[in-house]
C-alpha cells in the first residue's frame, strides 16, 4: 500500500492507498520540530485502529510546501516503513506537465499536484481552488498545462488578522450565516457577514475575472477543507473534491511506478 503525505503550511495529512483507492486518512498539525519517532508513535497506533500494520506500507510519496519538514518525514519512511521517500517533483517523480509560467520552480508542490489530479478527473479548461492556510487560484488549460493563477490570504488568515487588530472584536467560529441577509444586527453576525459573504464575492469575482480572460468555458473545482461551506451560498464550483492533493499524489506515484 501507498502511504501518501501532504505536508501544508497548517496540517500535514497522511493517507494510505491501496490502488488509487483511498482506505484511510488522517491529519496533524504542521511542525518542523517534530522528529520521525514523533511521527511514527503518532502513526502506529493510528495504522492500528483502522486494521492496518506499518509492514502494510511498501511505497511513500510526500508533497510539501514546508522545505524544513521533509527531512524527518523522509527519516520517517526509511527508519520505520523500510522504504525511500519519493519526494513530488523532484527526480525520479517529475510533474509530467508543463509549469508555463515565469518561475516554474517556484510552483507550490501542492498546486501541481492539485493540477494533475483535476485534470486526470475533469479534462478540459479548469480553474482549481485550494482552500488552505492560504486561498490559491490555479488555471489549468485543456493540456494538462499550468498556466498561473492567484494566492489570496485563507479566510482564517483574514479573521486572525482582523482580531488581532481590533481590541474589542471577539474571536468567532467561521461558518455559513443562517439567514442569507448582508445586514447583520449583532457584532459577530456582523463579523462573519464580512468575512464569509466577503469571501464569497472574492471567489466569485476572481472567478469570472479569470474565466473572461482565458475566455473559453472552464469547469471550476474545488478542494480544501472550507470548500464544502461555501457552497451553500455560491454557484461558483462545478465539483468539490476533498482529496484532490492525496489524488494526486497517487497518480504521481502510479505514472512513475508504470515507468519502472
Amino acid at each position: 500500500m501507498l502511504l501518501a503525505i501532504d505536508a501544508g503550511n497548517t496540517n500535514i495529512v497522511f493517507a494510505l492507498l491501496d490502488g488509487g483507492a483511498i482506505k484511510a486518512r488522517w491529519r496533524i498539525a504542521t511542525d518542523a520540530r517534530r522528529t520521525a519517532d514523533e511521527y511514527a508513535v503518532w502513526l502506529h497506533q493510528l495504522l492500528l485502529l483502522e486494521g492496518y500494520d506499518r509492514k502494510d506500507v511498501d511505497a511513500v510519496i510526500i508533497a510539501t510546501v514546508v522545505p524544513r519538514a521533509l527531512h524527518n518525514l523522509e527519516v520517517l519512511a526509511s527508519k520505520y516503513f523500510g522504504v525511500d521517500a519519493l519526494v513530488a517533483g523532484r527526480g525520479p517523480v517529475e510533474w509530467g506537465i508543463t509549469l508555463d509560467v515565469d518561475e516554474p520552480q517556484s510552483v507550490g508542490a501542492d498546486r501541481a499536484v492539485n493540477v494533475i489530479a483535476a485534470h486526470k478527473l475533469y479534462p478540459g479548461d479548469l480553474i482549481v481552488i485550494d482552500f488552505g492556510t492560504a486561498t490559491t487560484f490555479d488555471v489549468v488549460d485543456y493540456s494538462g498545462a499550468y498556466k498561473g493563477g492567484i494566492i489570496a490570504p485563507g479566510i482564517n488568515l483574514s479573521l486572525d488578522a482582523l482580531v488581532a487588530a481590533a481590541a474589542k472584536l471577539p474571536r468567532i467560529a467561521i461558518e455559513a450565516p443562517e439567514s442569507g441577509s448582508v445586514v447583520g444586527r449583532t457584532t459577530q453576525d456582523q463579523m462573519l457577514i464580512g468575512i464569509y459573504f466577503g469571501y464569497v464575492a472574492m471567489i466569485e469575482g476572481l472567478v469570472a475575472r479569470m474565466k473572461a480572460e482565458v475566455g473559453r468555458p472552464m469547469k471550476v473545482v474545488a478542494t480544501g477543507g472550507l470548500a464544502t461551506l461555501f457552497e451553500r451560498h455560491s454557484g461558483a464550483f462545478d465539483a468539490i473534491e476533498p482529496d484532490l492533493t492525496i489524488q494526486g499524489l497517487g497518480i504521481l506515484y502510479r505514472r512513475h511506478k508504470g515507468a519502472k
